[in-house]
């Protein structure tokens, strides 16, 4: 069957009527689950099951779930989900492409592809073509029993009658955008319809525009790289007919012939919209507008990477240019653009924390400071909170992310529970070895480390410090343990290995008693103590990050200066976020094993 496509819309509409979902990055295709046949559908009617074997698995361990509700088939979309509301369409494309079984199954294994549900259109062999969306709806959440999630694989896309923050949430995790569909609209194939509207979340770029291709009517544009143009990709559609035709006469009239069209010198600039730059391409480009007035000068990789970063407006960017880690070119605008990037993933763990902060106006050479209280001249989206009768801050939001980097913040420290806890919300062993070179003992510490939690059943997540060690977290039920209890935990797991290996480990607090050995310390784990937060930057000549790891990753191959400002995003959209389940996975844990044990 055809399915119901949405129509492209420049504004979201509003109203009582209408809800508002994530636009997930992704093959759209139907779900069709049969009790002894499960397939996957394109839309153009290929069938996609082979190629992504982990959806009909997931599928078939969730069946006794759903058996009466079989044959079922639902709409959605094939994802692998960066963040919540962010897909890697570039990593799927890949997975699109493979046809050799091996592969396949690496690939399912590695970086799993995901269904995101939206609708239902036969349930219990009953067409629901004809139902209102609202009572389709109604049976997704059922179907899912009131979660969002079924088993590993299988999503049900949340709704919202809330258009703003259904907005927000694209924007803040750099989503392809947002579809409203009518509560009342019943299915109709193709777009014969008004009641579906997708509105995409584009980044817009500025580039000049070099050649005109007289075959297609494409336009090659371009930024300068080094003071040299390099070309970002081709842009056609967009503009209205009477600037396109000015737009085509310009290089046809002033332009230098050439076989497959005219070229012209940097010059002619323009605004276009676009969704990613992959592979340094700029992809589904559109024309904004002309810009007559600006110097194709001003149109650099520089500034590129700052508009594809999408930086909220309530901040405005200043010094971009500033170079904040000389010894490996990284700019101030390169560390803006990281911050607003890895937002989705280090927001969380700031949420609600009092921050400590170091800031470096003049980069990581210059004059340095820590802060701890509020800044003065903060913007109210910089929230205040107040503590032994000073005014300390948490960063609860993009803005403030972004505003604390473009003040020149470097590094962020949190304490181990929210402002309004006094009981830690995770436990945190710091293992510090002597120098980089020792590097290797920490690595033996972290592997030592998760055998022993992985006897009492904890879940536990490494990440490297940012410095020359590791640093391994474990979640814990909020309310659970006081800052007493995890005390006697920690110097118990820290006594234990520097007892098993006293010649590689200690606990022994002055450092110039330490020699050689790596110094475990639990007592940062402590009522007033803060560790750094995943994913910040650190003072560091090289930028390097304190970068969450798998713990598969965690061998002899590791090492310290890894993972920077530079390679970091590219590295959790492609690999996935190793510290995704963190926060799911604090209400699992078996804390009860070490509740026992530190009051024995």
């Amino acid at each position: 069957m055809n399915v119901m496509k949405p129509i492209m819309n420049d504004t979201i509409p509003r109203g009582g009527d209408w809800v508002y979902e994530t636009k997930y990055d992704g093959f759209r295709c139907l779900l069709k689950w049969e009790k002894d046949s499960i397939r996957l559908i394109s839309k153009n009617g290929t069938d996609l099951t082979a190629t992504f074997p982990e959806i009909p698995s997931a599928c078939q361990t969730e069946q006794s779930l759903i058996g009466a509700r079989l044959p079922l088939t639902l709409d959605g979309e094939l994802a692998i989900l960066n963040n919540a509301h962010q897909s890697n369409f570039s990593l799927l494309q890949q997975r699109g492409r493979m046809t050799n079984t091996d592969r396949i199954a690496a690939a399912a294994s590695e970086r799993p592809v995901s269904f995101m549900a939206f609708d239902v259109l036969l349930e219990a062999g009953e067409s629901l073509l004809e139902e209102p969306l609202q009572q389709r709806k109604q049976r997704l959440r059922k179907l899912f029993n009131d979660k969002s999630q079924l088993g590993q694989r299988l999503y049900a896309v949340p709704f919202s009658s809330d258009a703003d923050a259904a907005w927000e949430n694209a924007f803040r995790y750099k989503g392809e955008g947002v579809v409203a569909k009518r509560q009342t609209s019943v299915y109709k194939q193709g777009k014969d319809h008004r009641d579906w509207f997708k509105i995409k979340n584009w980044r817009t770029v500025t580039a000049f525009l070099t050649f005109y291709h007289t075959q297609n009517d494409y336009f090659t544009a371009c930024v300068f790289h080094d003071g040299k143009p390099v070309d970002i990709g081709k842009c056609k559609h967009g503009l209205d007919e009477s600037a396109s035709d000015t737009l085509r006469q310009l290089f046809v009239t002033n332009g230098t012939k050439e076989i497959d069209g005219y070229r012209l010198p940097p010059a002619v600039c323009a605004s276009i919209h676009t969704l990613d730059l992959v592979s340094d391409e700029i992809r589904e480009p559109s024309f904004s507008q002309l810009l007559p007035d600006m110097d194709a000068a001003d149109c650099t990789v520089e500034k590129l990477n700052l508009d594809m970063a999408m930086l909220p407006e309530t901040v405005e960017a200043t010094n971009t240019a500033k170079v904040f880690w000389p010894s490996v070119g990284v700019t101030k605008g390169d560390m803006l653009a990281y911050m607003r990037e890895v937002t989705p993933y280090m927001l969380p763990f700031l949420q609600d924390r009092m921050l400590t902060i170091i800031r470096c106006p003049d980069g990581v050479d210059g004059e340095s400071f820590f802060q701890k209280h509020r800044p003065d001249g903060a913007p109210d989206f910089v929230k205040g909170v107040e503590h032994d009768g000073d005014m300390h801050f948490v960063c609860n939001n993009l803005e403030s992310l972004v505003w604390l980097a473009n003040h020149g913040t470097m590094e962020y420290h949190i304490p181990f529970q929210p402002s309004d806890r006094t009981q830690p919300v995770e436990i945190v062993f710091d293992l510090d070895p002597p120098g980089r070179e020792a590097f290797h003992l920490a690595v033996k510490a972290a592997k030592l480390l998760k055998q022993l939690l992985d006897n009492l059943d904890l879940i536990s997540f490494v990440k490297t410090s940012g410095g020359k060690g590791l640093q391994v977290h474990i979640p814990i039920p909020p309310g659970t343990m006081s800052y007493a209890d995890t005390g006697i935990f920690t110097q118990a797991i820290a006594w234990t290995l520097e007892r098993e290996y006293p010649k590689a480990f200690t606990t022994e607090r002055m450092k110039e008693k330490r020699g050689n050995r790596l110094y475990i310390d639990y007592l940062q784990h402590g009522e007033g103590k803060t560790i750094v937060a995943p994913y910040s930057p650190r003072k560091r000549k090289d930028a390097t990050v304190a970068a969450p790891l798998f713990w598969e990753e965690v061998n002899d191959d590791l090492s310290p200066d890894m993972f920077t400002v530079a390679n970091v995003i590219d590295r959790v959209q492609t690999n996935g976020c190793p510290f995704a389940p963190y926060f799911t996975t604090k209400q699992q844990q078996p804390i009860d094993k070490i509740i026992n044990m530190t009051r024995e």
